[in-house]
């Protein structure tokens, strides 16, 4: 497994662009994309020789990370990309980590499957 991107969570996406952009020199590379299974709003933001970042915001207040985007965000996760994702479940989940999403197709990455599980130090993981 390979760090793909890191994922941020922020209350507006606007914001949180217009930050990355003018703070870190990062630049916008996708279009804002509505993730209808997690009820957020991302996008995909690259620098030359650095990790992508994905910005994430809720849809709505009903969305499963209002209420920490509303309390300043921060990280969200980090995403590994890997070959075989069942496998890699298998073998965190025989590590102690749990699952937190089975694999379902990633409205980000032209349905490609993705999965969440929780590791130590309270960090998510795609």
């Amino acid at each position: 497994m390979i760090i793909d991107h890191i994922g941020i969570l922020v209350k507006s996406l606007e914001k949180g662009i217009e930050h990355w952009e003018t703070v870190f020199g990062y630049k916008q590379v996708t279009e804002i994309i509505t993730n209808t299974r997690q009820k957020v709003l991302v996008v995909f933001l690259e620098k030359k020789n650095s990790l992508a970042v994905k910005l994430i915001a809720p849809v709505d207040n009903n969305s499963p990370v209002f209420k920490a985007a509303q309390r300043g965000g921060g990280l969200h996760h980090l995403c590994f990309k890997c070959d075989n994702l069942t496998e890699e479940l298998q073998t965190v989940q025989k590590k102690g980590l749990r699952i937190l999403t089975h694999p379902q197709p990633g409205e980000a990455f032209d349905g490609e499957d993705i999965a969440f599980v929780f590791a130590q130090q309270g960090l998510n993981i795609e």
